[in-house]
């Protein structure tokens, strides 16, 4: 069990109630990032120039593990723990189609960081950081990778700018006042760790299942509230120094043979030049 030091130095002082204690006595605020990705039962497709992969009139839907990070935050609320969830997210303007989602899942407001082109990790994570700097949240849920480029990097390096706790691959998370405990799904097995908030938490599978969204909560969602903004607003410069030289689908897998026995399989990888 790994233990976070307390935040601050007051506690345990008469007449200083530590920062922990404060945020007992105020609203909680829960900020989550989601991303439009091509749905996962799509066949993805790379453009003829290898530029990229093609998004024409490819079904397009909420990152799978975005979707249990505004579950997670729903959840929260739902026990009277969170009282207000804001989703956010970076890209086109067809993102407020996952915005929309979200609200209809259960989020109370969203915000549209309004950006054409690829954006990386990087600059993802510096938007989201200006956003909380506006915000102010106590706990800021991501999906722990985006089903699309699998970088696995936006949560990280947002903790690490944002200079708070970090707990990524959850698959608990208990919140206790002005401190969270989070049991996170490591290569060897199970660990728990604890921190005071704000925190950044990335969502695992096993975290919990989304619900779907209603026909009721979709048309109320519609009525629900929207900000826009961009990075020159934001005060943000998403260039990035990594460029994508070229995209190309894997090779196409060959099909299997038989042998009669072990002396067949060894001049097989012998023809092969395997051995």
């Amino acid at each position: 069990v790994l233990e976070g030091p307390p935040q601050g130095d007051t506690e345990g002082q008469e007449g200083s109630p530590s920062d922990s204690d404060q945020r007992q006595d105020r609203r909680m605020r829960a900020l989550v990032a989601v991303k439009r990705v091509i749905d996962y039962a799509v066949k993805i497709r790379v453009k003829p120039d290898h530029s990229g992969v093609d998004t024409a009139g490819v079904k397009m839907s909420m990152n799978p593990f975005c979707e249990i990070a505004v579950e997670e935050a729903v959840r929260l609320k739902e026990k009277g723990v969170v009282t207000e969830i804001v989703a956010v997210s970076v890209g086109p303007q067809t993102s407020q189609e996952t915005l929309r989602t979200a609200l209809a899942m259960g989020a109370d407001r969203a915000i549209h960081v309004k950006i054409d082109g690829e954006v990386r990790s990087l600059g993802v994570a510096k938007l989201l950081k200006a956003v909380a700097d506006l915000e102010k949240p106590d706990l800021f849920f991501l999906g722990k990778q985006a089903i699309d480029d699998d970088s696995n990097q936006t949560g990280q390096m947002l903790a690490a700018l944002m200079g708070r706790p970090q707990a990524a691959f959850a698959s608990k998370v208990v919140l206790d006042g002005g401190r969270a405990t989070v049991t996170r799904e490591i290569d060897g097995g199970l660990e728990t760790m604890a921190a005071d908030l704000p925190m950044i938490i990335t969502t695992d599978l096993r975290l919990n299942e989304p619900r779907y969204a209603t026909l009721p909560n979709i048309m109320k969602a519609k009525k629900k509230k929207i900000d826009a903004t961009d990075p020159a607003t934001l005060g943000v410069d998403v260039a990035s120094k990594v460029k994508t030289i070229k995209v190309s689908e894997p090779p196409v897998r060959q099909g299997g043979g038989k042998v009669e026995d072990v002396a067949g399989l060894v001049k097989g990888l012998q023809d092969k030049g395997l051995i």
